[in-house]
């Protein structure tokens, strides 16, 4: 998926490298990397079990809906774009995440490196994996704590068996090219991908914070960048007086960055979901999608109206493109028109505990989730989370064209 691309870049950089250094670093890398993504499926276990204890609602992705991690994870992927384009090395462990360390120069601490690939691969990829997980971690809503870490193991062993099965046979690797001169391009070629999950998260953040969020993102992106320019430029292999205090600036411009990029501090616009909200009305009627609300169903099945729910976010890859190449194709814009569907969003791209609990009343703990309710039937049809214009087309083939149906808006 999408939200874990560059992460397998950075893995396939590292087995290449230790291609040439013996099958024994392969391996012991390729079991640290699995360590980091098997304990970081135990921690989110821990957090939704711990919050569903303590009586929170919480749901797969909810990491991404808080503003200062997606702020945050935009900053680390400009990080790690910058080191790939050459800008600085990092030699610092605790920064070693998806073994950062290039250059042709081993890493100092290998495992580290590995284990937090692992570890990132994890908090990148979770919005992602949903479609594919979610009556799995449906389950877990109402199982025991044992049942559901056996089911967050499996999933983590499932998610790491592709890096591990590489590393415990590395006569595979033989298929990759022999370290060389590429790798300094490949890593180059590398921060590209960085750079377009960072514009993402940016893009998110716009949609939890507004536009303001994004200005602030993009001036403490810049800083940052200026910080790590001053580290590869005169701190990295420097000396004297003038390395002290170009990595004090270094860290003054650092911590200037991050508390520019701050979103709780900036008072944005309304996010997109207030827009939709507060979207302008024709004939008595919001245009396009309405928010999504229990009270909105029961008033149009009452008059007689089927209604289509999508249940999104913002930061959900799969629910994106299921929006743009299926739900806002013109021919099922048109076909819900005739039959004078009621399309409802349920934005689950900040925490919504009314939208948390809707979720989980079919079992659900995460997004998408689409449903067509149908006057007269008691239950909705539950859609696939991954859509195609037949699935969608066939699901509204059983509805009758409406006398009630009108112009296919937008």
């Amino acid at each position: 998926m999408p939200c874990v691309f560059p992460v397998i870049g950075l893995k396939v950089l590292g087995f290449a490298r230790h291609g040439s250094e013996g099958s024994a670093a392969s391996r012991i890398g390729a079991l640290a990397f699995s360590a980091g993504v098997v304990v970081s499926f135990w921690v989110l276990a821990a957090l939704l079990l711990g919050l569903r204890a303590a009586g929170e609602a919480a749901g797969w992705g909810f990491q991404l809906q808080s503003p200062l991690f997606v702020a945050a994870m935009a900053l680390l992927f400009v990080a790690i774009a910058l080191n790939f384009s050459g800008v600085y090395e990092i030699g610092l462990s605790l920064t070693r995440l998806g073994q950062f360390g290039q250059g042709g120069r081993a890493a100092s601490h290998p495992l580290a490196g590995s284990f937090g690939s692992g570890v990132l691969a994890v908090l990148v990829a979770t919005p992602c994996t949903a479609p594919f997980m979610g009556s799995a971690l449906g389950y877990t809503l109402g199982s025991t704590t044992l049942e559901a870490l056996v089911v967050f193991t499996a999933i983590g062993v499932g998610m790491a068996a592709p890096y591990l099965l590489l590393g415990l046979f590395p006569a595979w690797l033989r298929w990759l090219p022999r370290p060389g001169r590429w790798m300094e391009t490949f890593r180059q070629s590398l921060a590209f991908p960085m750079y377009a999950t960072a514009a993402w998260l940016a893009w998110v953040l716009g949609q939890q914070a507004g536009i303001d969020a994004v200005l602030a993102l993009a001036i403490g992106a810049v800083l940052l960048a200026l910080a790590l320019w001053l580290v590869g430029r005169f701190v990295q292999g420097g000396s004297g007086s003038r390395r002290t205090w170009t990595a004090s600036l270094a860290v003054a411009l650092l911590a200037l960055g991050v508390w520019t990029a701050w979103p709780q501090r900036v008072a944005g616009d309304a996010p997109a979901a207030q827009a939709r909200q507060d979207a302008s009305a024709v004939d008595g009627e919001v245009l396009g999608w309405q928010p999504w609300s229990r009270e909105r169903i029961a008033d149009a099945l009452a008059s007689g109206r089927p209604v289509f729910v999508d249940f999104t976010a913002a930061w959900c890859v799969s629910c994106q493109a299921n929006k743009r190449l299926v739900l806002e194709r013109d021919a099922i814009v048109g076909a819900m028109a005739q039959r004078g569907v009621v399309r409802l969003e349920a934005d689950w791209t900040n925490r919504d505990p009314a939208i948390t609990e809707e979720l989980a009343r079919y079992g659900r703990n995460g997004v998408p989730l689409y449903l067509l309710f149908t006057p007269g039937q008691a239950a909705p049809r539950i859609l696939p989370e991954l859509l195609t214009t037949g699935i969608v087309m066939d699901a509204l083939a059983s509805i009758a064209p409406s006398a009630v149906a009108r112009p296919a808006d937008r």
